[in-house]
């Protein structure tokens, strides 16, 4: 065999066995990513279960904590309305992480949505509700921040929270059905 000829097969072996291992490599990184997604996502969801508004805002995108005024401004709301809530009744019963989207990389980050199921009492009501966190990877902390993904759909609020925000998820629309108790 020409060694011209013998040299290629090397150059396409090496680029095959090149890519092979590029793309187990994004496959396994891909899968770490959404069972970090999938871990941060149960731990913000048992916060708030707890009501430990502080782990919650941890894992808020700092986006959003600006745009409320900052950290302590976000939790002196969120106690203010849970505390008058839990007044008139209010309970958390289940705060349930269903699952991840497939992961995409967009715009110089890595992203998804998480379907969460919550169960609530409030005014004599069980309310169950399906809802979805768009899911943001904060490649130098190694964790995951999350806004609701509803919010995607309020233009003027995504333009202060996200400017000129594009994503190809597909992220679904939420869902509540309530029954008297």
């Amino acid at each position: 065999m020409p060694k011209k000829i013998r040299m290629n097969k090397i150059k396409l072996t090496f680029l095959m066995l090149l890519l092979c291992c590029s793309s187990i490599s994004f496959a396994q990184t891909n899968e770490e990513l959404k069972a970090s997604a999938l871990r941060d996502a149960k731990i913000a969801s048992q916060a708030t279960l707890k009501m430990d508004f502080d782990k919650v805002l941890d894992y808020t995108h700092p986006n959003a904590l600006k745009i409320m005024g900052g950290k302590e401004k976000a939790m002196e709301l969120i106690e203010t309305t849970f505390s008058t809530m839990k007044e008139n009744g209010f309970v958390f019963e289940k705060a349930d992480v269903l699952g991840v989207s497939e992961i995409v990389f967009e715009d110089n980050e890595y992203r998804c949505y998480i379907e969460n199921f919550n169960q609530m009492v409030f005014n004599g009501m069980r309310i169950k509700s399906k809802s979805y966190l768009l899911g943001i990877y904060n490649s130098e902390a190694n964790f995951w921040y999350f806004v609701e993904a509803k919010e995607l759909k309020n233009k003027a609020m995504m333009d202060k929270v996200f400017p000129n925000f594009k994503t190809s998820l597909k992220i679904p629309e939420d869902s509540t059905t309530s029954e008297k108790i």
